[in-house]
């Protein structure tokens, strides 16, 4: 007997209900909360809200049968746990080990395909990389095309109707679209290696109309069963710039739902949105995979000094806030720059002996191109937020005389050959040469070890200490820490010279992050509730992208904040009308299976099998899940919504007249993930 879900007017009526009951609830807090202490097993579910992205299934058994403080101490040593199962499935994703050389070389970006095309680059001799090259020239030359016909038709006043197709060119279009589609059909029923040859056979324009016919199944369809390499080629022929964050992005939430590292995942997530860098910012998307990789993750249970000068000289890093091109106003470089803007040759051209003679017309125009082209001097943007938003604080005690002097320390920390993926580099010649002043101190000249000394001061100065535990404290307690808190916090800071473990492991054991006030108190961002609906459900993600889509519906695309700032930690930020309805219609689209690439595996929980299969009535399948996804942790004006209307003859799959039919588990399922105690943690 098939099942029936509700009716679309009874599920829009209950929707309406729990937004309501959530936007109200999430921001004015709790109002359950009692002045005992917390049993073990909310100190389980507590710790587990906390420190991971969600508890799954059986979790809480698993931490009380360890113990919560053991727990939460081997959380601590990363490299004590087992993370085999999550690095299996990461393989899939061969650009999380590549540098960025070997990203650029495999995906170019448009300049790599321009200098190929006009023959200044070599074509690769690997058959299926050479493909992607050949699909983005024929791209490039398709587009130069249209542009110069374009430009001769305004140059001639044409009319409109001379862009017009003809019926000839419009006969010949719909016959290349009835081939692809025809070629499609074929590929589909081949075996995958079958698949891949004869796709690297075809000439550009044919893949290019290949992809372009597919359907988004029919793309998963030929990419089943083939290696981690051909996939990418497939996704490259469309857009190589693509494959490098699409695959960053589902690495992200593969380690956010898979990781049994859980701690160390949260902790990467939170300093890179401490120390955020832009996807869509240049060449950051070919830099970013090394950044969270070498940078970010390897420093997040370590010393903040450490975290912090590897993130100064992080490629990605000095090209999102611009420090790779700040040129000391009386360095060498600048200097040269003057004089070229002027037609005259550079000192170090001169003291090499070339243009003894007096330059031509045509060498001074040269020079004074470049230098138009040149960095044009000191940029303050990362001195002003290394100080604002990575250590000191808005009130941290500097000036803007201050942002200004370090901007000179840090003048010559730059990327050799950034558009080609090189790595930091410290370069005399753009340093600003003599004595700086910095918040009280005096600076003699010493080249790169200035910018060192600088940073070593910020990591270690007692504005950081208390900016930085605020900073932890507002991500694992509460949108308004208690002073006291944040005090022995930094304190701890101080004394252990920023060890990042330290400072956390004063927070675990503090009475405030324990005290019932702090149960529940926090508010997801959309990462945090998408990962933990997917580790509460069990889930099984087998196609990452249609998650990602969600996130981005939801305000928190991957990668994407643009500002330095990052996204925020608080509730007021995700909590309106829109964004929980995006939540909720997620979490029903989840649970009924709407979702493509993404199968729940509710009959995981043993409490939940029992109604999973058989005729449970609405209140006994609620009352399961309840159990199963919030620990039976539910106000009754929740429960009492989701259970009125599942008594409604609309909602329970029968009319008047009909024998009683079991609910659909996951349409329930849905909507717990979408009351506002599932969106708290």
């Amino acid at each position: 007997m098939r099942r029936r879900w509700m009716r679309p007017s009874a599920a829009i009526a209950l929707t309406a209900l729990l937004l309501t009951l959530s936007a109200t609830w999430l921001l004015a807090g709790d109002k359950r909360k009692s002045t005992t202490r917390m049993d073990e097993r909310q100190r389980a579910i507590h710790a587990l809200n906390r420190l991971t992205f969600g508890p799954r299934p059986g979790d809480v058994d698993r931490v009380l049968a360890r113990g919560v403080d053991n727990w939460i101490d081997l959380q601590f040593h990363p490299e004590k746990i087992d993370d085999s199962a999550l690095q299996a499935r990461l393989e899939q994703f061969r650009t999380l080990q590549m540098q960025p050389r070997e990203m650029l070389a495999e995906f170019p970006p448009p300049q790599v395909i321009k200098q190929v095309a006009d023959g200044k680059l070599s074509m690769p001799r690997d058959p299926e990389e050479r493909a992607v090259y050949e699909a983005a020239i024929a791209k490039y030359e398709n587009k130069q095309q249209k542009k110069q016909a374009t430009s001769a038709d305004n140059a001639q006043s044409q009319d409109n109707s001379s862009n017009e197709m003809t019926p000839q060119e419009q006969a010949a279009k719909r016959e290349a679209q009835r081939q692809a589609r025809a070629d499609a059909g074929r590929l589909l029923s081949m075996s995958p290696d079958d698949r891949m040859k004869a796709i690297l056979n075809m000439q550009p324009d044919e893949r290019s109309r290949l992809v372009r016919v597919l359907a988004p199944q029919e793309r998963m369809q030929l990419l089943d069963g083939m290696s981690p390499k051909q996939k990418e080629t497939l996704l490259a022929l469309a857009n190589p710039q693509a494959v490098i964050p699409a695959e960053l992005m589902q690495a992200k939430l593969e380690r956010a739902v898979y990781s049994e590292r859980q701690l160390q995942e949260v902790m990467t997530d939170f300093w890179f949105n401490h120390f955020n860098v832009f996807i869509g910012k240049g060449p950051d998307r070919y830099l970013i995979t090394s950044y969270e990789r070498d940078v970010i993750r390897p420093h997040a249970l370590g010393k903040f000094k450490d975290l912090l000068m590897a993130t100064a000289q992080s490629p990605a890093m000095l090209f999102y806030l611009d420090n790779w091109q700040s040129v000391g106003p009386n360095s060498q470089a600048a200097l040269n720059r003057d004089r070229m803007a002027n037609g005259e040759m550079p000192q170090r051209l001169g003291r090499r002996g070339r243009f003894a003679r007096p330059l031509t017309p045509q060498q001074q125009g040269r020079l004074k191109q470049f230098a138009q082209k040149a960095p044009k001097g000191l940029n303050e943007n990362y001195a002003r937020e290394v100080m604002e938003l990575h250590t000191l604080g808005v009130n941290g005690g500097y000036t803007q005389k201050d942002v200004t002097e370090l901007a000179k320390i840090l003048t010559g920390w730059t990327i050799q050959r950034p558009r080609r993926g090189g790595g930091f580099e410290f370069n005399e010649r753009l340093h600003e040469p003599g004595t700086k002043y910095f918040l009280g101190h005096k600076f003699k000249e010493d080249g790169e070890k200035e910018g060192e000394k600088a940073l070593g001061m910020l990591a270690s100065s007692p504005a950081t200490a208390r900016f930085i535990s605020r900073e932890l404290a507002m991500r694992f307690v509460s949108d308004n820490p208690p002073d006291s808190l944040v005090d022995r916090m930094a304190e701890t800071f101080r004394k252990s010279d920023g060890d990042i473990r330290e400072v956390l492991r004063t927070m675990f054991k503090s009475p405030e992050f324990w005290s019932p006030e702090a149960y529940r108190a926090k508010v997801k961002t959309p990462l945090e509730f998408v990962a933990s609906a997917l580790r509460a459900t069990n889930a099984d993600v087998e196609n990452g992208l249609p998650l990602i889509q969600q996130l981005n519906k939801m305000g928190m695309p991957l990668y994407g904040a643009q500002p330095p700032t990052g996204y925020s930690m608080k509730a007021s930020t995700w909590v309106n009308s829109a964004a929980l309805l995006d939540r909720m219609n997620f979490a029903l689209a989840l649970g009924v299976g709407r979702l493509p690439g993404v199968k729940l595996n509710l009959q995981s929980d043993p409490n939940l099998s029992r109604v999973a299969t058989g005729n449970a009535d609405g209140e006994q399948v609620l009352a399961a899940l309840e159990n199963s996804l919030l620990n039976g942790d539910v106000s009754e004006q929740t429960h009492d919504t989701i259970e009125k209307r599942l008594k409604d003859p609309m909602v329970s799959g029968r009319k008047l007249d009909d024998a009683p039919r079991p609910v659909i588990v996951g349409a329930v399922a849905g909507l717990i993930l979408g009351s506002p105690e599932f969106q708290r943690r």
